[in-house]
């Protein structure tokens, strides 16, 4: 088994974090994004969409996307559960990891990759209006977020999930995407200190 990691990129980041919540070492293939390689052949034949991580396992069976990547880890080592307990604790998880990948995540990332020069090459056409048009859907998502975290420890309930990982690696990843946290938004810091205090935020 071996994990094609792509370095500080957001999901590669995503996976290396599960696994280190889940305490498992998967040896990793570094690929470099930044030169392009996740482009190469070595990519490539393993994933045609050209995006990290990849997961290849004993047998040949490769596994894309990150939260397709993060349950099956979670099926061969159930605890600690990061995915919910029960029907209703594993529904509300699975709620909120796409309400922080869709209105969260996935606007970051546009603007990152709309605005930012280093993405000009990645990203055809670039389109800095669309960038700049998702940061405020970004903000917003925040301030909603601030309001529910009010009331609880964690993004889905009393417990660390992948909800809060997605979290983690989009408000860290708003810094290159120039998105600034809002003030008011006191309990989304309060919170985002607490997660990135977690050993697996080093991952």
């Amino acid at each position: 088994m071996k994990l094609f990691d792509g370095g500080r990129a957001p999901n590669p980041r995503r996976v290396r974090v599960f696994l280190a919540e889940k305490g498992i070492a998967v040896p990793l293939v570094p690929v470099d994004m930044g030169a392009l390689e996740h482009k190469n052949r070595a990519v490539s034949e393993r994933n045609p969409l050209q995006r990290l991580p990849v997961l290849e396992l004993d047998d040949g069976t490769i596994l894309t996307e990150s939260v397709a990547i993060c349950r099956y880890f979670e099926e061969l080592h159930p605890e600690p559960a990061l995915f919910g307990r029960g029907a209703l604790g594993k529904a509300k998880v699975e709620m909120w990891q796409r309400r922080m990948e869709f209105n969260l995540l996935t606007c970051v990332a546009q603007a990152f990759r709309h605005i930012h020069p280093a993405m000009k090459e990645w990203e055809i056409p670039q389109i800095p209006e669309w960038g700049e048009a998702n940061k405020p859907k970004a903000v917003e998502f925040l301030k909603l977020l601030d309001g529910e975290l009010a009331n609880r420890e964690f993004v889905a309930g009393d417990a660390y999930s992948i909800a809060d990982i997605t979290g983690l690696i989009a408000i860290d990843f708003m810094k290159p995407a120039r998105i600034k946290m809002p003030e008011e938004c006191t309990n989304v810091s309060r919170w985002h200190e607490a997660v990135s205090s977690r050993p697996s935020a080093a991952a």
